[in-house]
């Protein structure tokens, strides 16, 4: 998907990204097909754990809507893993206002899979120094919307945590805004009533405070398809969801020389198929993200900055 000059690392790691496998157990239909998150899940988990990568990692929205039911199936998906899980929590997966049910507090979150039990968060995998950032949200910030931010309660953790890092690889569920760019250039030229979905409120400083603290390489979800931007100096890497099309995962592999990211399904042929007919009729937000995944998928690698 993509060859990347950076980071690089003296002993050659992998680890898994995995986004938006929105589990949901009690739910059917809609272009996220919920009847089969689960599935999705568990096929990148297995297929990951064969790949032989040090770890796997989350970008966020593990469940449908964070009920703990959903939550629940997560973890006996993880059962089944030998390595580290490292992830932070999507817009889905944090306390909202319209919520019919009592959602994890992001504290409680943080205790289940963040290493050190809080955002943000740093950890070595493998010669990888891999920094976490929760953008989405809690009980008390961004109750009322899916919009992403960096904690504005805690600027100085947030540095502290990129600056005690080498050559930091970030998880954060939220785009740049150089991301959403794209989406609004597709819709200006191809589908006119696509809708943007939420954003990255000041996005420009998230930026910058990323570059400030050496940021290699940011990996997110949010946005359901493979892409990448660069801002600021910070190239970013979009993990495309495993729920709905084109239901993949991620494995990144750093080395003495390069960073190669690969893309890896977790449906079949037909299901992919199948995935793809039922997102592009389900609204004209869906139908553009749709096909601006297909148009990234048929443009690999997106970016090979080795040449």
């Amino acid at each position: 998907m993509a060859r990347l000059a950076e980071p690089t690392a003296a002993t050659e790691t992998t680890f898994a990204v995995v986004a938006d496998p929105h589990v949901g157990k009690r739910t059917e239909g809609t272009s996220k097909l919920f009847d089969r998150t689960e599935t999705h899940f568990r096929n990148a988990l297995a297929d990951a754990s064969e790949r032989g990568v040090d770890a796997v990692c989350s970008v966020g929205d593990l469940t449908k809507d964070g009920e703990p039911y959903n939550y629940d199936a997560v973890d006996r998906a993880l059962d089944a893993l030998d390595v580290p899980f490292h992830a932070v929590p999507g817009n889905h997966d944090v306390p909202k206002s319209r919520d019919e049910h009592d959602t994890m507090a992001v504290s409680e979150f943080a205790a289940r899979y963040a290493p050190g039990g809080s955002y943000p968060f740093s950890a070595s995998v493998g010669d990888v120094d891999i920094v976490g950032f929760n953008t989405a949200g809690a009980a008390d910030r961004l109750f009322e919307s899916h919009d992403g931010q960096l904690d504005p309660e805690k600027p100085d953790a947030v540095r502290e945590a990129l600056a005690g890092a080498d050559d930091p690889v970030v998880l954060a569920h939220h785009n740049l805004p150089a991301m959403y760019d794209q989406l609004r250039a597709h819709r200006d030229a191809v589908e006119p009533e696509m809708g943007i979905p939420p954003i990255t409120r000041r996005g420009d400083a998230y930026a910058e405070t990323l570059a400030e603290g050496g940021t290699s390489l940011l990996l997110t979800g949010h946005l359901h398809m493979p892409a990448t931007a660069k801002q600021a100096g910070v190239r970013e890497v979009m993990v495309p969801t495993t729920c709905s099309f084109p239901q993949a995962y991620l494995t990144v592999t750093v080395d003495a020389d390069r960073t190669t990211v690969r893309f890896h399904p977790v449906a079949d042929r037909d299901g992919t198929r199948h995935a793809f007919e039922e997102r592009s009729k389900n609204s004209a937000t869906s139908r553009g993200l749709t096909a601006m995944a297909a148009d990234r998928l048929a443009r690999f690698p997106l970016v090979d900055e080795r040449r």
